[in-house]
């Protein structure tokens, strides 16, 4: 089956939402440059500028919650919107800011605004996408991610050389062009609805066993996948290795995703979703199990170079198990409570267990523990398959309400 031929081409909003994810992650200076900011240019303390930087990241935990509440009550292009000119408003304060306070309080609205966009725009794909079209536009949007990143983390480097100040003016301009394509290029696709009012999300969610189940396997997922950006540093700088070859290291991540991610999408997209979840996740566990038997620079590359293969086919098929999942009335509820609560309970858990297995237990355990919990998720993933295929058949057989 020639996978190119088959495959109908994606609509026009569509790629307006991939160049805003581009565009978004071109202009992604501050956060990785803002504990630099915050100890060079204004001369706080490595621990307060670590504080504040959480304060960023407290604020993108409750960020995907409120923009998927949002993207169900008020619309997903208003969503979107509000996110992204309140990102642009908040990086101007926050680089104007003098006072702690003011500090503070703007770096967690960079957080809150800065992730809002998220749901809304899984949400939107899934309105206007027919399920067998999802996983090649999930898989676009995250190729659209790490290639912005890999090209904004080399610029900003050249930008804050000449002022910290620039960071966030461009970032900021970044933020504004994306809102601007989206007001002018991305319908509203929120589903009218004939029964009523919307249900509210937590009492469905909660009693949706199949969905904690998805959102379980995937904190399990996300406590290997933070290894590679809390203890992996760690380990390498216990072989004697500088901090430079992690950076050197790490950057094939992203080096490999931009290069392999376009040619083999269309491929993903045919493939069975469960179980290419579930093979994911068993090669991303492998990917940190190497980490057991090597000490050279060469052999982190290689366990980066696996666990990244399985981080592309994890991240091209997730969000269309999850749109599958969905009720229409609460797509966007559902979107933003998935990515909340797996990568901000994994985002937490994952460095916490990974530093401090490796101090009292050593660097195998640790390695060989993410190996073990990737057969685990395997072998989860592929119990919960049949309960997926379900909601899959019975999403695919629901009509699409008409856009608001």
């Amino acid at each position: 089956m020639n996978a190119r031929a088959d495959a109908p081409a994606l609509p026009r909003a569509f790629w307006a939402l991939w160049v805003c994810q581009l565009v978004n992650r071109l202009g992604s200076f501050v956060q990785p440059f803002l504990v630099l900011y915050l100890t060079q240019d204004r001369h706080l303390s490595a621990g307060t500028a670590g504080a504040v930087a959480a304060a960023v990241g407290a604020g993108s935990v409750v960020s995907q919650l409120v923009g998927g509440w949002l993207s169900d009550r008020a619309g997903r292009r208003r969503t979107m919107l509000i996110g992204f000119f309140g990102t642009a408003a908040a990086l101007i304060l926050l680089g104007s800011a003098r006072s702690m306070v003011t500090i503070w309080v703007a770096a967690f609205v960079v957080g809150l605004m800065g992730d809002l966009f998220r749901p809304a725009v899984q949400a939107t794909v899934a309105d206007m996408l027919q399920p067998r079209e999802r996983v090649r536009a999930y898989g676009l949007l995250f190729w659209a991610i790490n290639l912005g990143f890999s090209v904004s983390t080399v610029s900003a480097g050249v930008l804050a050389s000449i002022g910290y100040n620039l960071l966030f003016w461009i970032n900021a301009g970044t933020s504004v062009v994306a809102a601007l394509v989206i007001l002018r290029m991305v319908p509203e696709t929120r589903p009218v609805l004939d029964e009523g009012p919307r249900r509210p999300l937590l009492p469905v969610a909660l009693r949706d066993t199949t969905f904690l189940l998805m959102i379980l396997l995937q904190i399990g997922y996300a406590t290997i996948y933070f290894q590679g950006y809390s203890t992996l540093p760690l380990a390498m700088a216990d072989d004697g290795l500088p901090s430079s070859t992690y950076g050197l290291v790490i950057a094939l991540n992203g080096v490999v995703i931009v290069l392999v991610q376009p040619f083999v999408n269309r491929r993903l997209s045919l493939l069975d979703r469960p179980k290419l979840l579930a093979t994911s996740m068993l090669i991303v566990g492998a990917g940190f199990g190497l980490g057991a038997v090597v000490h050279s620079w060469w052999g982190y590359g290689v366990s980066v170079v696996v666990w990244t293969i399985g981080e592309i086919g994890f991240a091209a098929v997730i969000g269309a198990v999850f749109a599958d999942l969905a009720p229409v009335d609460l797509r966007g509820g559902y979107m933003g409570l998935a990515g909340s609560m797996s990568f901000g309970l994994g985002s937490v858990i994952g460095p916490l267990l990974g530093t401090n297995t490796l101090e009292h237990a050593g660097r195998t355990t640790v390695w060989l523990g993410c190996a073990v919990l990737g057969v685990v998720l395997f072998a989860a993933q592929l119990a919960l398959a049949p309960a997926l295929h379900a909601r899959a058949l019975a999403a695919a057989a629901i009509p699409a309400p008409s856009p608001s």
